[in-house]
């Protein structure tokens, strides 16, 4: 039987690595990214890694993986690999 919980997590990509174009908040404060699946309900924020990026915002898509946290209505994502 398939829960709610892993419908969510699959759509989610929760730990998965996914490439994705970051842009900053309005308030400069964090960067953010459309979620690459369609079937996600949430976009993506980054809360760990921004060490590995040369520049801010990068203008190159990056590796984020998806970890199973919700922040201020995103989902968490660590970035593994800049380009």
């Amino acid at each position: 039987m398939t829960s709610l919980r892993d419908l969510l997590a699959e759509s989610l990509a929760i730990g998965e690595t996914v490439p994705v174009k970051l842009e900053q908040t309005d308030d400069g404060e964090a960067l953010v990214a459309a979620h690459p699946r369609e079937s996600s309900p949430l976009d993506i924020v980054i809360v760990d890694g921004e060490e590995l990026l040369e520049e801010w915002p990068p203008t190159e898509p990056v590796a984020v993986e998806i970890i199973g946290e919700v922040v201020d209505g995103r989902v968490a994502g660590r970035i593994v690999e800049s380009a």
